[in-house]
């Protein structure tokens, strides 16, 4: 197998990876920075305060976005083992 080969698989690995990942951590981080700054506004320093509301935004973000997610990782599978001969025959 060529290096080539090898850095279009781990491109398209870390690829699916950040289109997987990016609605839970993007929710999470908007979420954040709001109750950062009500926080920040109204001179609330609860620690739970912060924390709940960015777990309970990422969970809804994994029903909303759940689909897609499965549907990038899913995709990203089946391409690679659809390429399996053309790896197989690139090692002889």
């Amino acid at each position: 197998m060529t290096q080539e080969a090898i850095v279009g698989i781990v491109q398209d690995a870390v690829m699916a990876v950040i289109l997987a990942s990016a609605p839970p951590l993007a929710l999470g981080l908007i979420i954040g920075i709001a109750v950062s700054v009500f926080q920040a506004v109204t001179s609330i320093q609860e620690q739970t305060m912060a924390f709940i509301p960015k777990i309970l935004a990422v969970m809804l973000s994994l029903v909303f976005f759940g689909y897609f997610m499965l549907t990038v990782l899913q995709e990203y599978i089946i391409e690679l083992y659809m390429n399996i001969p053309f790896f197989i025959s690139e090692i002889r």
